[in-house]
């Protein structure tokens, strides 16, 4: 566990180092959940199967115990000086790519390109709020430029993203909270990074 200071506060960070990684995968949570989430755990699951290490970033608000969601310029902040100080330290001279349920894959790809992500791993993302899907948000999705893999819940009344030139969108049993496609939510997320390790090795 380590704690890491940024503008807002301390983060906290639950490192989970692979042997020989390929890669590292740092994720965070959900507006009103923490890195417990049964599809985080999962997905950390599969990182390790596949060579990847992870960290799961608690946001300072978290931290300090609060249950309201600050504005996005201060989650991205936040976020932005983990990333810093990860790649710079703990997760030195790996490619990373970033992620997280719901709010915290937003803030993953609001800040792909400040962070140099080499890829974005989205679980649950909301694509609007529900039954106002005339306020999507897809253009976050669309404005990351590196590989995007979207794992959503066929009845996720936060909507459904539609794939794109750089991104992959598997659809799993369930709902926004991924509870009932916890097995291809593993499944996805392990073939997806073994295909990015596997082509990210070739291309060097």
């Amino acid at each position: 566990m380590l704690e890491i200071e940024t503008p807002h506060g301390p983060a906290r960070v639950l490192l989970h180092q692979a042997p020989r990684a390929s890669g590292a995968l740092v994720l965070g949570h959900g507006a009103g959940g923490g890195v417990s989430a049964p599809d985080l755990m999962v997905t950390t699951r599969a990182a390790l199967e596949a060579q990847f290490s992870v960290a799961l970033v608690e946001q300072p608000y978290k931290v300090a115990g609060r249950r309201s969601q600050p504005p996005v310029t201060q989650l991205d902040t936040a976020w932005t000086a983990v990333m810093d100080r990860l790649s710079a330290d703990e997760l030195a001279g790996l490619r990373l790519i970033t992620g997280g349920r719901s709010a915290g894959a937003r803030v993953a790809c609001r800040t792909a390109a400040d962070t140099g992500a080499a890829g974005v791993l989205c679980l649950a993302f909301p694509v609007h709020p529900p039954g106002k899907p005339e306020k999507s948000r897809e253009d976050e999705l669309d404005a990351v430029e590196v590989p995007v893999l979207v794992v959503q819940g066929e009845s996720d009344p936060f909507g459904h993203p539609s794939p794109g030139p750089n991104r992959t969108v598997v659809t799993v049993a369930g709902n926004h909270s991924l509870k009932a496609g916890l097995d291809q939510v593993e499944k996805a997320v392990c073939d997806w990074l073994v295909d990015f390790g596997l082509s990210r090795s070739s291309s060097r």
